[in-house]
Parts: structure tokens; C-alpha cells; sequence
């Protein structure tokens, strides 16, 4: 026997093809309970998308400890090798919208969220080690320098660079964005990274600094301008497509998890900010060790449920793992569960693939927009007499001393902190070809800027990082804008 459809109310559908009417031919009736419910929703199917990583694709696996790493968190999730928990993750591309194209020069969001049994843990992070800024009182003007122009409605190179050309401190970035590694061929051929640092907490109370690495096991590939341009012309799906046709096709993605650990009392005197974004800890200094393995092996059922709807958040830690003082992922803490409570409602965390799978949520929210309240008539108030659950009286992360004055301070300088070494020493680490494609990609946007006065303004910082690469991209840009002007 066939399924009966039914209104969103259980009752019988009598005739889904045609609207009820006064009489043959005549108006259509609004008591037509299917058809103005079938329109009400289809006018509600979609949600505010992301102002940042709207477009993306996810998927579901596992990550198993294959390393011993106890003596540096007493995390649960994390507690012994061959242990594994469930995740999800969502990986896309950051200044597109929702119908943008995959293959574009863009960094990449790598969002993973761990089911732990002692809550979620989100890890949100790209595919680069590093960022445009060091300040989160910098992230919408930066935003809004990389997206569409309010007046001619498309993103404007002019845009672009005249925000960096003030912004010093973007060069490191740049240098990855316009590299080889600027257009991933997929999402299973690149990097992981949680670019941030983060602090880990032993069982015996002594803590460290963290930063973690995914290490694609597929190999990276990438795609140089010519390629992504002929791929976005026949697929603008493409890395959606990849994903998700692999994980049918049982070809399972995977990717070998490092960290960097420094004890938290050799962050004072280190040659680098440890908590600047726009900076990496070489690992000559802080070696990758090794801690297990992220495999993916399940595509979401519903893209709109289980991935539009995907909610992380940075603040959600769990027992051994905490922040650090790094600005732009405090200034994260706040700003990614807020876009959240905006786009999905306050009770966004009850959604399927946003709730705790190998624990159980018990706390004293209740009501708003959505709420299921599975804590039914139980209090709604603490410290209460009715066995209501109660705090746990331990911290999920060590203290941070802080002294000095409150007040707008511009990030502490280190030894080696400026904006332009790291920015070198990545321009030196590539081969002769890379360093070749690297200078076309920039000479060819930066060629196409209109104002004289940002292009001056800019071109120094390459001059800073390394005399090579100033000098040659002064040269290829300078011959861009003399054959434009001929």
C-alpha cells in the first residue's frame, strides 16, 4: 500500500495537482488549506546564508587517535590511541555567496565538529595557517573590502587592494592566497589547519599552547587561473561534486592530525607573537607531532538540514582544551555563535546535526523560536532543591595571568614580529616555478587596479618581505598597466 501525503497538520491530502476553486474556472479559494500552506513554506525555505562561508559542502566520519598524546590534555576525546569519535565537518570557500562558484581563489573554511562524550568540541579553521588580520575590530571592513561594491554591485579589485595596501600586516596571507595552493582542485586535496592557537591542559594541571594541522592523505592538488577558469565554466560545483561522489563511491577522504604544543611559559620570549593569526611557528621551533586521523565517510542526507544548518562555534570546548589569548579568535568566541542565534534562532543547538550525539544536553535554557525544551515541567532556574544539574566546580582550561591597563592596545611585538619576514621566508621556501606562477597571480590582479595611489602604496610591502619578489612583481605589474595605457 502507497503512503498517504498528508498536510503538515497529519490530514489526508485529497488532490495535490489542482487549487481548489469557486467553481470551474473561477478564483482560487484561500480556504484551499494545501495550497496556501505549500506557498507559505516555499516562501520560508530559505534562511539569512552566512556572511562569510556561505557556500560550502559537508560531510561525516570519524576521527580515531592513532598517538598518545595525554601527557598534554586530559581531553576525553582524546584519552587513548584507537579511540574514535564521530565529526562532522564542513568545508567552504569564505567571500562567495551561497551560489558562487567552488573553484575560485579564495581560502577555504575547514569547520570540524567533534561529538565527544563530554560535549561538542568545534575546531574552526581553514586551509591556511595563517590570516589577513590580527584584530576582530578589523573583520568587517576587511569583509567588506573583499565583497560586492554597494554602488556597482560586484567585488572591485580596487576594493581589494586598497584595504590591503593599508594592511601590512595581510601580506603573509596574500603570498599563500595568490601561491599554488590559492585554488584547491578539491576539498579532499588540501590541508587542514585550526590557525589559531588554542591551549591544551593535562590531568596534571600543566598546560600548553596548541596549534593544529591537517595533513591531506589524497595529496595536495591545486589548480592554476587557466584550469579554475575552464572548471568553473563547466562545473560550478565542482569541489561539492568531488566530495560528495567520492564518499558514494566508498573512496573515503582522510587527513593525518598534527599538533604544535609550546609550553605556555616559552610564549613570553618567543621571536614571534605565538597568538598572532598572521603569523606561523616555523617547525624547526615546534615540531608537528603526530595524533591520529579524520576520515570522512558519510554524505549529510539533506544539504539544507545537515549543512546549511550546520552550526560552529569556537567558544564550544570541552574539559582540556580552552583559548588562548590570540585577539581574532577571541573576538570569534562571541561572533560565531551570534551569527548563528541570528540565522538559526537561540535554539539552534537542538538541531540534529548541531546537538551533542554521544551526551546529552542539560542546562536551564528554555523557550524561544523553535524550542523543543526536552527538559519538560524540570526547573527552570539554578541553584534549585529539585536535583536540577549543577556546575562541575572544575575549568575545562587552565587560567591566563594578565596584568596592565584596560584600554585599545595594538598587538604585542616579539623579536621577529613584523609583517613582511614570514611573508619572505614563504617566497624562499618556493621553487622557481612556483615563485614564477606566484607573481603572475598578483601582478595580474593588482595590474587591474585603477588607482595609482594603491598600487604605490602596496608594492613596497613585497619590496619588505624579499628584494626578489618586490622587484620582479613591481616589474610584471608596471608592465601590465604600460600595455593597459598604450
Amino acid at each position: 500500500m502507497s503512503k498517504i501525503l498528508t498536510t503538515e497538520s497529519g490530514a489526508p491530502v485529497a488532490d495535490n495537482q489542482n487549487s481548489a476553486q469557486a467553481g470551474l474556472g473561477g478564483p482560487v479559494l484561500i480556504q484551499d488549506q494545501q495550497l496556501i500552506e505549500k506557498l507559505a513554506r516555499f516562501n520560508r525555505e530559505r534562511i539569512p546564508e552566512r556572511v562569510v562561508h556561505a557556500r560550502g559542502s559537508g560531510a561525516y566520519g570519524y576521527f580515531e587517535v592513532t598517538d598518545d598524546v595525554t601527557p598534554y590534555t586530559r581531553a576525553d576525546f582524546l584519552d587513548s590511541v584507537g579511540k574514535r569519535t564521530d565529526v562532522f565537518l564542513r568545508f567552504s570557500t569564505v567571500a562567495g555567496n551561497l551560489g558562487s562558484n567552488d573553484a575560485v581563489r579564495d581560502p577555504r573554511g575547514f569547520a570540524l565538529k567533534f561529538y565527544t562524550e563530554e560535549g561538542n568540541y568545534d575546531l574552526v579553521g581553514n586551509n591556511t595557517p595563517v590570516f589577513f588580520i590580527k584584530d576582530p575590530i578589523k573583520f568587517p571592513d576587511f569583509i567588506h573590502s573583499q565583497k560586492r561594491d554597494p554602488f556597482t554591485g560586484f567585488q572591485e579589485a580596487d576594493n581589494v587592494w586598497d584595504y590591503w595596501s593599508y594592511s601590512p600586516e595581510s601580506l603573509h596571507q596574500i603570498t599563500w592566497l595568490f601561491g599554488d595552493r590559492g585554488i584547491p582542485a578539491s576539498y579532499r586535496h588540501m590541508n587542514g589547519y585550526g590557525s589559531h592557537t588554542y591551549q591544551w591542559v593535562a590531568a596534571d594541571g600543566a598546560a600548553y599552547w596548541v596549534k593544529y594541522h591537517f595533513k591531506t592523505n589524497q595529496g595536495i592538488r591545486s589548480l592554476d587561473a587557466g584550469q579554475a577558469a575552464e572548471l568553473v565554466g563547466q562545473d560550478a560545483d565542482s569541489h561539492q561534486r568531488d566530495l560528495h561522489q567520492a564518499i558514494e563511491r566508498g573512496v573515503f577522504p582522510s587527513w593525518t592530525v598534527y599538533v604544535q604544543l609550546m609550553p605556555v611559559a616559552e610564549a613570553a620570549d618567543y621571536r614571534f607573537n605565538p597568538f598572532d593569526l598572521t603569523k606561523v611557528w616555523p617547525h624547526a621551533d615546534y615540531p608537528l607531532q603526530k595524533v591520529g586521523r579524520l576520515v570522512l565517510n558519510r554524505n549529510p542526507e539533506n544539504v539544507f538540514a545537515e549543512v546549511e544548518q550546520a552550526a560552529f562555534s569556537p567558544n564550544n570546548f570541552v574539559p582540556g582544551i580552552g583559548p588562548s589569548p590570540d585577539k581574532m579568535l577571541q573576538g570569534r568566541l562571541f561572533a560565531y555563535a551570534d551569527a548563528h542565534r541570528y540565522r538559526l534562532g537561540v535554539n539552534h543547538t537542538q538541531l540534529a546535526v548541531n546537538a551533542p550525539k554521544a551526551t546529552t544536553a542539560q542546562n536551564y535554557g528554555r523557550d524561544g523560536l523553535g524550542a523543543v525544551n526536552p527538559a519538560g515541567r524540570a526547573k527552570n532556574y539554578e541553584p534549585n532543591s529539585y536535583d536540577g544539574p549543577r556546575q562541575t566546580d572544575r575549568a575545562l582550561a587552565a587560567p591566563t595571568a594578565v596584568q596592565g591597563w584596560t584600554g585599545a592596545h595594538a598587538a604585542e611585538a616579539h623579536a621577529k614580529d613584523d609583517d613582511f619576514f614570514q611573508a619572505g621566508e614563504l617566497y624562499r621556501l618556493m621553487s622557481a616555478a612556483e615563485q614564477d606562477r606566484l607573481i603572475a597571480n598578483l601582478a595580474g590582479s593588482i595590474g587591474s587596479v585603477g588607482r595609482d595611489d594603491v598600487v604605490e602604496r602596496v608594492l613596497p610591502f613585497f619590496h619588505a618581505a624579499d628584494a626578489d619578489y618586490g622587484r620582479r612583481l613591481q616589474a610584471a605589474v608596471e608592465a601590465i598597466r604600460n600595455a593597459d595605457q598604450a
